[in-house]
């Protein structure tokens, strides 16, 4: 097969008219501008707002194939809650500055915990995916995936003062509710327990009341699953119904001592 017959061949199996990962470069470089606009103290806010609405434009024209889907006016009704937001992070910060004994400052918070980025991403992604421009905010989550090792959905609702401690391996499904003052470390699943595309729009992820600690590794399942409140999961735990209010929930490992010949 000389080349020609060759470059022909790859375009005809190039069947996504709509699939251009420039969207993507330029997801992640308004990614980074938001957090900057918001956070750093040298980032004018006036001036890069202005640029993000710049920059926002050309999401629209690379994501919003239906045209009669006025994505134009998702901007106007984004940025009217951008202080909301900054509000909703920075009590987050605090949670993990109080909570954290390691923690020496809140600006060590808001520059070096992996947690805190990944819950700021997934804050500024959550607002864009209500305001139905969903390609865009799940971009945005899976940039704050690869940079910290946490997936949380966009479409996932999660409530005030949100702590992840560690960060790394983090799983927070597309329909899980997890309420105010939670706290959940490493390793935490939060998923669906069947996975079939006809409950797509199903409840199929598991619902976090208020105060609850969810310890290294645990894994809880299931739309239908509600952790109540005041509740303590222990690390390694594996949940697929529900339990009440102040529960504590042990995985209780099994150990076995084998004796050796003659006493040794």
């Amino acid at each position: 097969m000389d080349r020609s017959a060759i470059v022909q061949k790859i375009i005809e199996h190039k069947k996504q008219p709509n699939l251009r990962y420039a969207l993507k470069e330029k997801v992640e470089e308004f990614t980074d501008r938001l957090f900057y606009t918001l956070f750093d103290i040298d980032t004018p806010v006036e001036e890069n707002l202005q640029i993000l609405e710049k920059d926002f434009d050309l999401l629209v024209e690379l994501a919003c194939w239906e045209v009669e889907k006025p994505c134009k006016k998702v901007w106007d009704n984004y940025i009217i809650k951008l202080p909301q937001v900054l509000e909703s992070l920075n009590l987050d910060a605090e949670a993990i500055l109080n909570c954290d004994p390691a923690s020496l400052s809140i600006e060590e918070v808001y520059m070096a915990y992996p947690g805190f980025y990944a819950i700021a991403i997934y804050r500024l992604a959550h607002e864009l995916y209500k305001n139905g421009f969903p390609l865009v905010p799940r971009l945005m989550t899976e940039y704050a995936h690869r940079q910290t090792g946490v997936d949380i959905n966009p479409g996932a609702q999660i409530g005030k003062s949100f702590f992840i401690d560690h960060a790394t391996g983090v799983v927070i499904g597309e329909t899980t509710i997890i309420k105010d003052n939670v706290k959940i470390y490493q390793g935490v699943t939060l998923g669906a327990l069947y996975v079939t595309k006809n409950l797509q729009k199903t409840k199929r992820h598991p619902t976090i009341e208020d105060n609850v600690t969810i310890y290294a590794n645990a894994t809880i399942l299931g739309g239908d699953t509600i952790i109540g409140a005041n509740s303590i999961i222990g690390g390694n735990a594996w949940l697929t119904t529900s339990v009440p209010p102040y529960t504590t929930v042990f995985h209780t490992p099994e150990i076995k001592i084998k004796t050796l010949p003659n006493g040794i």
